[in-house]
């Protein structure tokens, strides 16, 4: 599935603007954004055509080519099918995003957990016990009420990618928004738009859930010593540990979520409620596995509800960090309110003063019958064989970062993804389809399109790297490429939501599907052995998320100023896959790139 995406400098907020509410300003700042267009026909196909050839064999390219000229032929189904799409683009927001997220979040019928969510590693904080993690946790809540202020508002700052404004939508998204599982198609409920806002967050403490009203009777959020107060009360009506863990059933696949669903809402009260000394990068990896997937069932995955938009997870030990659901938004808008709320936790200061009476939070109550106790054993088990099937590796090159791609006016993200394509080449001896997020948040409701990392020019410079005097031109020209297509695919330009928009048009027009899309090449585009992203931040932080394929790779980085967060996973159940070596082999691709480039002289570059 689609995996968070970042090609924007985040936005680091610590105060809001105003205080005041500016209504409107949203909605104007949105109907003032371009609509994405759809790309002319002839370019795609001809663009799908090259992006093929690192990674299909020279008999399937020929093949392809074939489809590809049939289908773009004057009077053919593809015209057809654009003018569609064209049609379709005039008299929507956004062609794109309703289609997107019904087919990569909406209809993925495995568990959101490991296979769509992203996990995300915060810092390790400095407290041990369970009354730093109460006092954590309360300055972590008023830090995000204290972002919500400026959602309410409509005073969030506008960002800006290359002097373009940015679709600001996805943060309208994140808080009060829930995903409910379906038999066919999951939804996406937000409360945030309802009549009656919602004024509570709903807090887990032992795999037993409490509703917390942080607002007092004025509208003023609750402060840090309210909180506290509030959350004590929480862990001491919930000590016991051995409840029904009801929050792992949001760990299996989706219609079986779905049919359970419908069972837990039966009951009144239900309908309501519903609607963790080693090395520090193992202590990172331990830390990224609760984030992810909560360690299995006996350890932290029923004390989640992994179709809540954005958990955050505070462990008694230090490690904290958030769980979200990808539906509503990519990692930007999450990054970007987790970098507001750690900032605010530094600043945020406990005062000694005294705090008014506050109603005990709500525990809410589940009407488990026997059918639910049976499946919830059997999310247990599913959720544990998930978790023993995930390998995933949290490092931290710190030999250098950003610095060094700049120092020779080369793009980080471009010089790290050239490095991802080394690595690959060197362990399996073959490019592979890659996948790497491209926003398209310049236009209105904007999501993502796809990268494809894995380019001719990649391929040349992998293949060559044993050869001294080709080296050096063949990695500029691959880290050029790169950013010529990532500049292509912000500007919409790129190919695979226009593919699918083809083809999703082909589907709702009920004509017989293009050979096309049934095409082999078009699976092997599709199969993302590696599934990357870039997520930057102010924050020393570092997104993890499983593979997209079975025998694939999940890379996430964070690239800092002098060092690089990596989280690498893959499947243990895969005897071609291993996280480690991956990792080690991105280490080397990056140290010997640089070799390379302090071993030439500048002009030559």
């Amino acid at each position: 599935m689609a995996k968070p995406c970042a090609l924007l400098k985040p936005c680091h907020l610590v105060k809001p603007v105003s205080a005041t509410r500016v209504p409107g300003r949203y909605l104007t700042h949105q109907k003032g954004l371009p609509t994405l267009p759809v790309p002319p026909l002839h370019q795609t196909c001809e663009r799908y055509l090259t992006a093929l050839e690192p990674i299909v064999e020279v008999d399937e390219l020929k093949h392809t080519t074939e489809l590809i000229e049939e289908f773009q032929k004057p009077g053919g189904v593809g015209e057809r099918l654009q003018k569609s799409l064209e049609r379709r683009a005039h008299n929507t927001d956004n062609w794109l995003s309703e289609w997107w997220v019904q087919v990569a979040y909406l209809d993925y019928r495995l568990p959101v957990v490991v296979h769509s969510s992203p996990g995300l590693v915060l810092p390790r904080v400095n407290f041990n016990d369970k009354q730093g993690q109460i006092r954590f946790a309360a300055k972590l809540i008023a830090g995000v009420l204290d972002f919500k202020t400026m959602i309410d508002n409509e005073t969030l700052p506008v960002e800006y990618l290359g002097g373009n404004p940015l679709c600001m939508n996805q943060y309208y998204q994140v808080l009060s928004s829930c995903r409910i599982p379906g038999l066919k198609r999951d939804s996406v409920v937000n409360h945030a738009k309802s009549s009656i806002p919602p004024k509570h967050i709903t807090v887990v403490h032992n795999s037993q859930f409490f509703v917390l009203d942080v607002y007092n009777s004025d509208g003023s959020p609750l402060d840090t010593d309210q909180l506290c107060v509030q959350l004590e009360k929480i862990c001491s009506s919930s000590k016991q540990t051995n409840m029904d863990p009801v929050g792992i059933l949001t760990t299996l696949d989706r219609d079986s979520w779905g049919k359970t669903y419908n069972s837990l809402i039966k009951g009144e009260v239900d309908r309501q409620t519903v609607s963790v000394r080693m090395s520090d990068d193992m202590l990172r990896s331990c830390a990224a596995v609760q984030m992810l997937h909560g360690g299995g069932s006996q350890w932290n995955s029923g004390n989640r509800w992994f179709d809540k938009t954005l958990q955050f997870i505070i462990g008694e030990d230090g490690t904290c960090g958030a769980n979200y659901e990808h539906a509503p938004a990519e990692g930007p808008p999450i990054v970007a309110l987790i970098d507001h709320v750690v900032e605010y936790t530094k600043k945020s200061k406990i005062t000694e003063s005294p705090v008014k009476p506050l109603p005990m939070p709500q525990k809410l109550h589940f009407n488990v019958t026997p059918d639910i106790k049976k499946d919830i054993e059997e999310a247990k088990q599913k959720m544990n064989t998930l978790a023993q099937d995930v390998d995933l590796k949290v490092v931290v090159f710190d030999h250098f970062g950003k610095n060094v791609p700049k120092t020779h006016k080369m793009s980080p993200d471009a010089f790290i993804q050239v490095a991802l394509q080394l690595a690959y080449y060197r362990m399996y001896g073959q490019s592979c389809a890659t996948y790497e997020s491209a926003s398209l948040r310049m236009f209105r409701l904007g999501r993502t399109d796809t990268i494809r990392s894995a380019s001719t020019a990649s391929a040349s410079f992998v293949k060559a790297f044993d050869d001294p005097t080709k080296q050096v031109d063949l990695l500029d020209k691959a880290v050029k490429a790169h950013r010529w297509y990532t500049n292509m695919a912000i500007s919409g330009q790129a190919i695979d939501r226009h593919l699918l928009g083809l083809k999703m048009q082909a589907m709702e027009e009920k004509l017989t599907m293009p050979k096309v899309f049934t095409d082999n090449s078009y699976s092997k585009a599709l199969h993302y052995l590696l599934s990357t992203s870039q997520v930057p931040s102010k924050t020393d932080c570092v997104m993890c998320f499983g593979p997209v394929v079975p025998n694939g790779y999940g890379v996430c980085y964070n690239p800092m100023e002098s060092h690089i967060n990596f989280a690498v996973s893959s499947f243990n159940t895969c005897n071609e896959t291993n996280a480690a070596h991956l990792a080690q082999a991105v280490k080397d691709a990056l140290l010997d790139m640089r070799t390379l480039l302090e071993q030439t002289p500048r002009a030559k570059l």
